[in-house]
């Protein structure tokens, strides 16, 4: 399978890109700095470009089969600038399967019907801000035909690979706090292969 990876420089994005070449996909991955890629692979295709910039999506996405989004707000409204000019080029090469990597801010809220978590009293965050990013995104792949699926990590810490966690279809595991790197990309990865959370946000904790 050939599949694109944004964000692959990130803490989740580069921990996907091991897991998707030991599997032996074909990776492509488009970043701003090729020199932080420190993988050599010939399954790996490093492309330098902007995920702002059209042309660079555009060139990036053709004939993959999936794309994998780790990217991250960052304190800019990327994420969100991004998705449409991502989404268009996925339907223009006919590329059905998106997976992104959320917050659990945007799952629904246990305590308060009808609302999303980082707009209740179940989240301890200061800043809604990068929730907010996430939800614009939630909305648009919501509104779209593509077969999504938003990955949704509580506190997320580097910490160790543990193998086990919950996960649950639009909320967060009843008292979960966190969720390791490792664990959170492995889950990600393994939902190539996975039809079970078709538009669907998942929440993933211990």
């Amino acid at each position: 399978m050939k599949i694109l990876i944004l964000g692959a420089t990130g803490r989740v994005g580069g921990q996907i890109v091991t897991h998707a070449l030991r599997d032996k996909h074909h990776v492509t991955v488009l970043v701003r700095s090729p020199e932080k890629i420190q993988i050599n692979n010939e399954d790996l295709t490093v492309m330098q470009g902007n995920v702002l910039n059209k042309e660079d999506i555009i060139r990036a996405i053709h004939s993959n089969d999936v794309v994998i989004s780790a990217l991250d707000t960052d304190g800019t409204t990327t994420l969100s600038e991004s998705m449409p000019l991502i989404m268009e080029a996925m339907q223009k090469e006919g590329i059905q399967r998106i997976i992104t990597i959320g917050t659990a801010g945007i799952l629904q809220s246990r305590t308060t019907q009808n609302i999303l978590r980082y707009q209740s009293s179940e989240s301890k965050r200061k800043s809604v801000r990068a929730a907010q990013e996430h939800h614009k995104v939630y909305d648009m792949l919501k509104q779209s035909t593509l077969d999504w699926t938003i990955v949704c990590p509580t506190y997320l810490p580097d910490g160790e690979r543990v193998g086990k966690y919950r996960v649950d279809r639009r909320f967060l595991p009843e008292g979960g706090v966190e969720i390791s790197v490792p664990d959170t990309a492995e889950f990600t990865f393994s939902q190539v292969k996975s039809r079970e959370y078709i538009k669907s946000r998942v929440g993933i904790a211990y």
